[in-house]
């Protein structure tokens, strides 16, 4: 004799309840891997845009018992563009008994106007002087200069945090307002990781200096939108019989009569998708510089005869090219194209063997995305088919 709850058990984890439009549109860092002071100075987290998918060939090995398998297995990774960000605010953090709380916070002096769009609704009605008064507390002789609160930050906080800028005009997506977050910074001591923050203000810092290949990371974002949904697509209940009075796709008892509640177990219709998510733990399989640095082989492997670049052949759908730099994470990452991800240094450190395992990558496929792709390179299927009517003309 089976169990219903083991055959088939209820779907809709009830530790995500209340299933409703999450406030936050992008990925957002709840906690922080804990700082270990021996270590260098570095950055904890990074963002990009999602791009799409493609698959990857890679050599695989694993033990059995005394049987050594080895083969070469084909794997589903994300593409995710991640153009560098900015540095434009240093954050200092008193620890109390309630939790961290913010002693001190220094901007840069100047900032972009796509940053400056953040702190504005309509950008084209205002003045645009965000911060034109707190630039002059740069200037000597101010009476509120700026190193006065970064020596208070390295006198008495426990945690510092940079504020960073996304520099979406990069990705020529259609938005211009960057993405504005907050990135701890780990190891060394307070003073040098104030010291870090200040030499990086106003620069640019790329993706590879903060994560590396086959590195396990986390993985933050908001799922796609379903709107409403009923209990069926919900929560997974079975369908009624065929005949059932005034309809069948619902649940067929939502409780006793007393208590004369619903209980918040029972299956009901409302909100579906579009919740802030954190995966934890998900394989770096390459971070790669982009075309804009003059890379002209950063999806090319020791085994391909030609050099290629990420970009598929016609562009990924919805997205278009990836010229900047990008990481191929392993498996799928909730959101449509072009949402903002945010990655995180694993909280958790993983110690199964995937983890630690080096990766011996084949192939990356760049066919294309918009039908049954059959050439990895534009030359390749000219070579092939010859060139479009429309190039033959022009040669």
């Amino acid at each position: 004799m089976s169990h219903r709850k083991f055959e088939h058990p209820r779907c809709g984890s009830l530790e995500y309840m209340p299933k409703r439009r999450t406030k936050h549109h992008h990925g957002r860092i709840r906690s922080f891997p804990k700082d270990d002071a021996t270590k260098p100075v570095h950055l904890t987290a990074f963002s990009g845009y999602k791009a799409g998918m493609t698959h990857v060939v890679r050599y695989y090995e694993r033990r059995e018992g005394k049987k050594l398998i080895k083969k070469d297995i084909v794997e589903p990774v994300t593409v995710v563009e991640t153009p560098p960000i900015k540095v434009i605010g240093v954050v200092g953090y008193v620890e109390t008994p309630r939790g961290l709380r913010t002693l001190s916070t220094v901007w840069a002096q100047h900032m972009s106007d796509n940053l400056k769009r953040r702190f504005y609704k309509n950008w084209y009605q205002v003045k645009k002087k965000a911060f034109s008064k707190y630039a002059e507390r740069y200037a000597e002789g101010s009476k509120k200069p700026v190193q006065r609160d970064l020596d208070r930050i390295k006198k008495y906080c426990q945690v510092v945090r940079v504020l960073v800028h996304t520099q979406i005009e990069k990705v020529k997506l259609r938005q211009q307002k960057a993405h504005l977050y907050e990135i701890q910074v780990n190891g060394g001591s307070i003073a040098d990781k104030v010291n870090w923050a200040v030499e990086h203000l106003e620069k640019e810092i790329t993706v590879g200096e903060v994560f590396e290949n086959n590195e396990m990371i986390d993985v933050m974002g908001v799922t796609r939108g379903k709107g409403y949904a009923g209990v069926v697509k919900r929560s997974g209940v079975t369908r009624l019989p065929r005949k059932s009075h005034r309809g069948l796709r619902k649940v067929g008892c939502i409780g006793p009569w007393h208590p004369s509640a619903v209980f918040t177990t029972v299956a009901r219709s409302g909100q579906l998708g579009y919740h802030h998510r954190t995966e934890i733990n998900k394989k770096v399989y390459r971070v790669a510089a982009g075309a804009v640095r003059g890379t002209k082989n950063n999806a090319s492997t020791a085994n391909d005869i030609v050099e290629k670049n990420i970009t598929p052949i016609g562009g990924f759908p919805h997205y278009g090219h990836v010229n900047e730099d990008f990481m191929l994470i392993k498996g799928g990452i909730f959101g449509g194209k072009k949402k903002h991800v945010t990655f995180r240094k694993s909280i958790v450190t993983p110690t199964y063997g995937a983890a630690s395992e080096k990766l011996d990558i084949k192939f990356i496929d760049t066919s294309s995305k918009h039908g049954h792709g059959r050439f990895q390179t534009l030359e390749e299927k000219d070579k092939v088919l010859g060139p479009l009517f429309s190039k033959q003309k022009k040669q």
